[in-house]
C-alpha cells in the first residue's frame, strides 16, 4: 500500500472530482485514476460509487477516508518533526476572516517577511467554520478566527484563545435618544451586517429570536470599515468588535448603543494543526501580532 495512492484517494473525496484532485496534486487525471485503482486493489474493496456525480465514497469508502486522513496527518507530523531544525521556508498558508484581516494582515505579513525571508505567505479569507474545514483538509497551516469562549474544536487542531473582545452595537452619532436601550427598542431600525454565515450575525439573530423579534437587514456587505461608514451615514445599526470601533476612521461619526440585554463577547483564537514543525515560530508570531493589533482600551457605555 503506497502513501501516494492513499493521498490520491483522500484528494478525490475532498474535491469530489478526479479532475480537481489531479489539479490539486499536480498530476494527470489518468494518474489519479490509476492510484485509486491500486489503492482499491490493495485493500480488496470498492471505495467509490462510480454511478454518482459528483463522485461519492461507498459506506466502506467513508470509513477508509476518515482513517486515511488520520494516517496522513501522522505522516505529516513525522515529516515536520524531521524538518523542525531547519529555518522556516516554503509556504505558510494563513486563514483569517475579513473582519480580522482588515486589522492585522498588513503588520503581520510585513513582520513575517522581515523575520523569515525564505518563507512565502499565502492568505485565505473566510468564515471561521470554513477555515477550520480547510485546515482539516490540509489546505491551511494556521488561522486566526473569532469564536465564543469555550468553543470545542475538532480533534487534531491545536487551539488557544489569544484575546477577548466585546461586540458593540453602534449607530450614527446623535441618532440615539436613550442612554440605555433593549433589543426591542432598537431592532426596527435595521442593521448593516456581513452576509449570512457570519458568527456575529448569527448570534444577533439568536438573541432576537429568543425575544420573538425579527432580524431586519438594511444592507449586507463585507468589511468592517465599509460597514461602519454606512452606519455613520445613517443606514442602520452595526455590530462590531470593540477594538475595531476604537480604531475606526469613522469613530467620530459614530456612537455606541448601550443595549442592556445584548452584551456578546467573542474570543480571538489561534488555530493550527497539532504539529507544525519549523512553521511553529512564524505561526506564533502571527498570533502575537493579531492579538496586539486587536487590543483596545475599554470604552464607556
Amino acid at each position: 500500500m503506497k502513501i501516494d495512492d492513499m493521498d490520491a484517494f483522500v484528494a478525490v473525496i475532498r474535491c469530489q472530482s478526479t479532475n480537481l484532485a489531479a489539479q490539486a496534486l499536480q498530476l494527470t487525471q489518468p494518474a489519479i485514476t490509476r492510484r485509486i485503482q491500486n489503492f482499491e486493489e490493495d485493500l480488496g474493496a470498492n471505495l467509490l460509487d462510480r454511478n454518482t456525480k459528483p463522485l461519492k465514497p461507498t459506506p466502506m469508502g467513508w470509513r477508509v477516508y476518515e482513517q486515511c486522513k488520520a494516517i496522513l496527518r501522522e505522516i505529516d507530523s513525522l515529516r515536520e518533526l524531521v524538518a523542525n531544525d531547519g529555518a522556516p521556508s516554503g509556504t505558510l498558508r494563513l486563514g483569517v476572516p475579513q473582519t480580522v484581516g482588515d486589522v492585522v494582515l498588513l503588520d503581520a505579513l510585513q513582520q513575517i517577511r522581515e523575520q523569515y525571508p525564505d518563507l512565502r505567505t499565502q492568505v485565505i479569507n473566510g468564515w471561521g467554520s470554513s477555515l477550520i474545514a480547510k485546515m482539516e483538509n490540509g489546505e491551511l497551516d494556521a488561522a486566526a478566527a473569532l469564536f465564543p469562549a469555550g468553543k470545542i474544536f475538532p480533534e487534531g487542531i491545536a487551539s488557544r484563545s489569544i484575546g477577548r473582545m466585546k461586540l458593540r452595537v453602534v449607530a450614527a452619532k446623535g441618532s440615539v435618544r436613550k442612554s440605555s436601550s433593549k433589543l426591542k427598542d432598537c431592532f426596527q431600525r435595521g442593521w448593516v451586517l456581513n452576509p449570512d454565515g457570519c458568527g456575529f450575525r448569527a448570534g444577533l439573530q439568536r438573541a432576537l429570536s429568543e425575544q420573538g423579534l425579527a432580524l431586519q437587514i438594511n444592507l449586507e456587505t463585507f468589511g468592517t470599515e465599509l460597514q461602519l461608514g454606512l452606519v455613520a451615514s445613517g443606514q442602520g445599526l452595526g455590530l462590531v468588535p470593540e477594538p475595531l470601533f476604537a480604531n475606526s476612521r469613522h469613530r467620530d461619526q459614530l456612537e455606541l448603543v448601550n443595549v442592556s440585554d445584548f452584551k456578546p463577547v467573542v474570543d480571538l483564537w489561534l488555530l493550527h494543526p497539532q504539529y507544525l514543525g519549523n512553521l511553529q515560530e512564524p505561526v506564533d508570531l502571527f498570533g502575537s501580532i493579531a492579538a496586539d493589533r486587536l487590543q483596545a482600551p475599554l470604552l464607556d457605555a
